[in-house]
């Protein structure tokens, strides 16, 4: 199958792929969530490395034609090593938008929400260089926000109390734009749209991506003329669970297939 392939430590990459399927309609797409691994932020760099050339392999096995790094801990980690041991396969990854916030900002000030392992990456040390020199950066690894996410709990009273948590301290520096530097976040947009209220500006760089996924496609003579595209997802959590989270986050449902990382750390389908 000739395929769009997605990978992320667990559902945050959904946000990327409803709006790749929203651009692309016609694409087949193959969505894979390390669940087993979730979250990737706190990882040694090494480990997130293994875990992402492995389900690239995966992917590719599966008739993948590019492959959407749907995750930015994975991309900051992964993404240069993905790219040497993979020299024929286009990648597309994430990283937080610190030039559009840059852009964006009228107080110069910018709040990111990233993971650790984002924030620790020598890409992100770029982006900081590169665009971020005349603006104030007020960062928060945002720890427990993922794992929330991961157990759908986007609208829970837990939820808003460790956003309003991690937010109140930016706020009160007078941020007056906020990045969205994980793909776990932009499913608690609402929540963070009352918290900041109508003054901040919110970016979450998905749309953005899939553009990119477009271009490159493009780029490699290699869209899908026309048709309806299909979405297969693969976890290596529980299955049924997945799917049902997916349900509530997508609104729509997923087919989903068990996978179990086998001992020389590869990927297997169960059963």
């Amino acid at each position: 199958m000739d395929s769009i392939g997605l990978l992320d430590s667990g559902v945050g990459g959904l946000s990327v792929l409803r709006h790749v399927q929203t651009l692309l309609p016609q694409e087949n797409l193959i969505y894979v969530a390390d669940q087993a691994h979730v979250p990737y932020g706190p990882r040694p760099a090494a480990e997130v490395q293994a875990f992402s050339r492995s389900i690239t392999r995966f992917l590719l096995a599966q008739g993948a034609k590019l492959i959407v790094v749907a995750c930015n801990t994975a991309s900051a980690a992964a993404l240069t090593d993905l790219r040497q041991t993979f020299p024929d396969v286009p990648f597309v990854g994430m990283e937080p938008a610190v030039k559009m916030g840059a852009a964006a900002t009228r107080s110069g000030k910018v709040g990111v929400m990233a993971t650790a392992g984002t924030f620790e990456s020598q890409r992100y040390a770029s982006l900081m260089h590169r665009f971020a020199q005349d603006v104030q950066l007020y960062q928060n690894p945002c720890r427990g926000l993922v794992e929330l996410i991961e157990a759908g709990q986007t609208e829970s009273a837990a939820t808003a109390v460790l956003l309003q948590e991690l937010l109140s301290p930016m706020l009160a520096a007078g941020i007056d734009t906020l990045i969205l530097g994980c793909t776990h976040y932009p499913f608690v947009l609402p929540l963070l749209q009352t918290i900041v209220g109508p003054d901040v500006t919110i970016i979450d760089p998905a749309p953005a991506v899939a553009r990119q996924v477009k271009r490159v496609l493009q780029s490699h003579n290699a869209l899908t003329a026309s048709g309806s595209g299909a979405v297969q997802a693969y976890t290596t959590g529980d299955a049924h669970t997945f799917a049902i989270l997916a349900q509530q986050l997508l609104q729509t449902s997923l087919v989903t297939t068990g996978l179990h990382w086998t001992a020389n750390g590869a990927l297997s389908l169960n059963g």
